[in-house]
């Protein structure tokens, strides 16, 4: 176990190490950074001194080093258009976001792992097609689509929920609701195909046959091998809620990590551009090991891959 954690560990600091790489290169190669911090009206001298004040003319190579250094130690500079340090801002934001994604993520688990398990039980009858219907709509549905659609009917309508902000709980109601629907698909499904998958095994044929009850049969012995791909996707859909938090955050007006990233690209801010996209990363990964262990704990047959 301790050496499948330990390969699994060293993956996620090469993908983390790749992330960085990633984003810096791909935020210092989309333009002349000095003349967007300068502004659209900067001459060339306003500009080459901007260059040198943030060292922007120092080699390429020299510039990301003292930047992973500095993100090591939780230093990502100041931000060019909030004027406060990178880290106070991300420390302001990051809860707001960890708790809508914690939220939704709750939604969607609570909506999609009994609604596999019954779409499982009840294969081919009206509720398994239904099952697949809510599934269907909201692989389909734009997830900004369906987050108008709630202001429009729950705040606008029938004035039950407010429209936007994130200072009391009905807040995140809607927007938990938006981004927690995009997730439960995929959720719901992978539980019934594991449901499926498991409920023609042999021992759970001889669980029936020593007159276990139905409901023991199922969610004692079926749906706790069919929910260990589960919980990876979850992992996941987490990370995909942290990093699709930028479009729920932004019809909502909530002041979370995703509105500062928004804010921030539209604002050419980028040193918060580089320690928003690194720390989503980081919390992508982190989610994706924690999850690969847990399934090796459940699974002792996933040690040896």
């Amino acid at each position: 176990m301790l050496q499948y954690i330990f390969r699994r560990f060293l993956v996620a600091l090469s993908v983390m190490l790749t992330v960085a790489v990633v984003s810096f290169m791909l935020l210092h190669l989309s333009g002349d950074l000095a003349a967007s911090i300068a502004g659209a009206e900067a001459n060339a001298a306003a500009v080459e001194e901007v260059r040198v004040q943030y060292g922007l003319n120092r080699p390429l190579a020299a510039q990301f080093f003292d930047w992973l250094w500095s993100a090591l130690h939780l230093d990502f500079g100041r931000s060019f258009f909030f004027q406060n340090t990178v880290m106070e801002l991300i420390g302001e934001r990051l809860p707001i976001t960890l708790k809508l994604g914690a939220v939704s993520l709750l939604l969607a688990v609570s909506v999609a792992i009994p609604l596999g398990v019954l779409a499982a039980v009840y294969r081919d009858t009206w509720i398994d097609r239904l099952a697949l219907m809510v599934a269907v709509v909201g692989q389909a549905m734009p997830n900004f689509w369906f987050a108008l659609t709630l202001i429009l009917l729950f705040a606008v309508g029938l004035h039950w929920l407010p429209v936007a902000g994130n200072t009391t709980w009905q807040h995140f109601v809607l927007p938990a609701v938006a981004l927690g629907y995009y997730a439960m698909p995929s959720l719901m499904r992978l539980t019934r195909a594991g449901m499926l998958d498991v409920l023609g095994a042999d021992y759970i044929r001889t669980a029936r046959a020593k007159g276990l009850s139905p409901a023991r049969v199922v969610f004692k012995h079926a749906l706790r091998n069919a929910i260990i791909p589960v919980v990876a996707l979850a992992a996941v859909e987490l990370g995909f809620m942290l990093g699709g938090s930028v479009v729920i955050e932004s019809v909502y007006s909530m002041q979370g990590l995703g509105q500062l990233a928004w804010d921030s690209i539209s604002r050419n801010d980028y040193p918060v551009v580089q320690a928003v996209v690194l720390i989503i990363a980081v919390f992508y990964i982190g989610l994706t090991f924690l999850a690969d262990v847990f399934n090796a704990a459940l699974d002792p047959r996933m040690r040896t891959r």
